[in-house]
């Protein structure tokens, strides 16, 4: 049932929201030089890596690093990727991950390929059963200020309540803090803080 959701939302939101997609994808174009997506290597469900979808925002040759452990990150940061991760924009290419079943919508943000300490902690306690999300109920409980093992900790209690309604409510949330901008700490760090990783230069579009 979950995943029969994730599809009909995902594929909604897509209809809806096609319009902004070409816009944002469009000044990403115009505004820097590079690609519009830049694909990142993921941890996805039972551990599997898969490549996940954002819109660019930072610039070309940026060291390939975690973006808060880059001194003066926010250099590295184009003005518009600033926006962008703000409002939490560059995300919407992943509802096509959501779309072929490597995402979800709602769950454990997806660890990068490198972040050793998350992945096995979220083995130990047994979320990598579940597929990664867009959001997920860590991202509406503090989402930047969280340390690891509290995130974890909230992984493992969206594992325990997971059900439609759970879902619909982490939705309804992360909407109302993503126009309040809360949890965010902009430039220095990315806009999830297990999607710190820095963009890589020689993606395909």
């Amino acid at each position: 049932m979950k995943r029969g959701m994730d599809f009909c939302l995902a594929l909604l939101a897509l209809l809806v929201l096609t319009p902004l997609i070409l816009v944002v994808g469009f000044a990403v174009r115009l505004t820097s030089p590079g690609p519009v997506i830049y694909w990142s290597e993921r941890v996805g469900r039972r551990n599997v890596l898969f490549s996940m979808p954002k819109f660019r925002t930072m610039y070309l040759n940026t060291p390939q690093l975690a973006t808060h452990l880059l001194e003066g990150a926010e250099k590295h940061i184009t003005p518009l990727g600033n926006l962008l991760r703000k409002t939490s924009l560059d995300e919407l290419p992943q509802l096509w991950s959501v779309l072929v079943g490597h995402m979800s919508l709602v769950g454990p943000r997806p660890a990068l390929f490198n972040q050793d300490d998350l992945v096995a902690l979220r083995t130990q306690k047994g979320v990598q059963r579940l597929r990664p999300g867009i959001t997920g109920w860590a991202q509406v409980n503090g989402r930047d200020e969280l340390k690891l093992h509290e995130k974890v900790e909230y992984d493992v209690e969206y594992m325990q309540k997971i059900s439609t309604e759970f879902d619909l409510k982490v939705l309804l949330l992360t909407m109302a803090k993503v126009l309040r901008r809360d949890g965010i700490q902009q430039a220095k760090i990315s806009s999830h803080s297990n999607d710190s990783a820095s963009e890589p230069q020689k993606r395909a579009a």
